[in-house]
């Protein structure tokens, strides 16, 4: 038996029921049993493979879904971490993202404000609370980051953004799209919402960030934010944050 915790954090039993489900697709015609077992970490998911194919389905999850390094000893010095943000109003000088590394305690790898101003907004001296609406960081976004510096006895990971990380900013801000960000649904819920409301003319595109974390992708001249009141109807759980290309470069040029 393989015992698996997932890159996929979760937030209510609905979420986890999903994840179910979206695994037993996947494995249909496999000789595996995937089962459920629950949550780590206060929510990241747990999964136990066994079966003939395990090793198939194994190599699925690597590749298609990730696992969480889980120990501290696990991460290397330069290696590349998919995270969430978490307690973005807790800290005025870096950003804290969860990267799965709950053993022997819970680690979060933190980016400081200095290494964001750098890459994000041309070396401004900006707050960490400005950077965040500009960018739409919030509570619960997944973001790619590379390990610079590793205390494994102090239990220390500082990170910049990744490369990709990178390059997916700089893409949506040469597009000059709006993307609403939508934390929380899975992608069915987001198109059915989608098609209900008839927003096929103004999102042009539904990005997946992570299995319940979407971004959409506005068609030129659409305001992202002025959506949200309408998608809020259908997905009351949803969480909304707004990246505004326009705004962006209005705010670097001025």
């Amino acid at each position: 038996m393989t015992t698996l915790t997932l890159l996929t954090r979760i937030n209510n039993d609905k979420q986890l029921k999903q994840v179910d489900a979206t695994l037993k697709r996947a494995f249909e015609g496999l000789k595996v049993e995937a089962k459920i077992l629950g949550t780590v970490a206060g929510r990241w998911v747990q999964l136990a493979l066994a079966g003939e194919d395990e090793s198939i389905a194994t190599s699925y999850i690597l590749k298609e879904m990730g696992v969480c390094p889980a120990s501290v000893e696990n991460v290397k010095k330069l290696s590349t971490l998919k995270g969430f943000i978490t307690n973005l109003a807790r800290s005025k000088e870096a950003l804290s993202v969860d990267v799965g590394v709950f053993q022997p305690e819970v680690v979060q790898a933190t980016v400081p404000l200095r290494s964001l101003q750098d890459c994000l907004v041309d070396g401004r001296k900006l707050a960490m609370k400005k950077i965040a609406e500009l960018f739409g960081f919030c509570e619960g976004l997944p973001i790619d980051v590379k390990v610079v510096r590793l205390d494994g006895e102090e239990f220390k990971i500082e990170a910049e953004l990744s490369r990709k990380q990178k390059g997916v900013y700089e893409d949506w801000r040469e597009s000059l799209l709006d993307r609403l960000i939508v934390l929380g649904p899975a992608l069915h819920e987001i198109e059915r919402t989608l098609d209900h409301a008839r927003l096929e003319r103004d999102v042009i595109g539904v990005e997946p960030l992570g299995m319940f974390e979407h971004a959409l992708m506005c068609k030129l001249g659409t305001d992202a934010a002025g959506l949200i009141p309408t998608i809020g109807r259908s997905l009351k759980d949803a969480r909304f944050a707004v990246f505004n290309p326009k705004r962006l470069w209005q705010f670097l040029k001025a």
